[in-house]
């Protein structure tokens, strides 16, 4: 099984997206500091960055930002400098080594799996949500941190109190890459996943069990959603589900696109994300 388990912004200032995210009605978790193992049998080192989220239904929004001069911390430094917003797409998996020999088999070399944790108070006590990541050398995949992640402790992470949203959203459905050549990018990502993609709204769209993976390049996002990218390639933003789209209209004040509304995060979050009733398909978004 492979779906959309979260996507990542890199951030320089994440009290301003903080604020911003709250303002539009989003729920978010507790700051918390990463730690990680460079292999199983080394021993815990500071990460460098910190995060804060929005745990959805299905799928979650992660918000990076570096706390220290780590080499983690260094690469989200660099990613930022290139622009602020989505610099990592975490496919989640079940198997990480059967994705770690299929990635080597069509030669993209990948890292050895890293072992990731950081603690999360649960109403009880504080737990250790611990996660096992695959991921490749930085530039073999253009777009950003396209990594394989399987969750060990989904329950410390999917906490109930975490997942009710003033503004009705209820899942992680698709991200949208900004690409020159999004033919290439759909065989590049078929062949990094195992899943097979389809022309799709002038682009190609990778679906897996939970989640799309939508590749278009400019003048197909302009089409779509009306936007200039800045750079290329570029992940654009992403789609969300939500239970009740009117509730969500008040909330983030968004523009109507078709059945579904679109807004443009603030340029501390460098993202756009369009929310669309629960039970619509990417089709039906424009």
């Amino acid at each position: 099984m492979t779906d959309l388990d979260h996507i990542a912004h890199f951030l320089p200032d994440l009290d301003a997206a903080r604020q911003r995210l709250i303002q539009i009605g989003f729920t978010l978790t507790p700051f918390s500091a990463q730690w990680h193992r460079l292999a199983a049998d080394q021993p815990l080192i500071p990460a460098g960055t910190g995060n804060q989220c929005i745990m959805l239904n299905r799928g979650y929004l992660e918000f990076l930002t570096p706390t220290h001069d780590t080499a983690h911390a260094e690469q989200l430094r660099v990613s930022i400098g290139r622009y602020t917003g989505i610099h990592l797409v975490a496919l989640g998996t079940q198997n990480p080594q059967e994705d770690f020999d299929r990635l080597d088999r069509e030669g993209f070399n990948p890292l050895p799996a890293v072992h990731l944790q950081r603690q999360i108070h649960t109403l009880e006590k504080e737990e250790t949500a611990r996660f096992t990541v695959v991921r490749v050398a930085p530039t073999t995949m253009t777009e950003g941190r396209i990594q394989f992640c399987q969750q060990h402790t989904p329950e410390f992470l999917w906490q109930p109190r975490w997942l009710e949203h003033p503004n009705g959203a209820e899942a992680l459905s698709a991200v949208i890459f900004c690409v020159k050549d999004p033919l290439e990018a759909a065989k590049r990502y078929s062949r990094y996943t195992g899943r097979t993609t389809q022309a799709a709204l002038g682009g190609f769209e990778l679906t897996t069990d939970h989640g799309d993976l939508i590749f278009w390049d400019e003048k197909s996002l302009y089409k779509n959603w009306g936007i200039t990218a800045p750079t290329l390639p570029w992940i654009a933003g992403f789609a969300i589900k939500t239970n009740n789209l009117q509730k969500t209209q008040e909330w983030v004040k968004a523009k109507p696109l078709g059945p579904s509304l679109l807004t443009a995060l603030d340029p501390c979050l460098g993202s756009h994300v369009l929310f669309h009733a629960s039970g619509t398909s990417m089709k039906d978004w424009l």
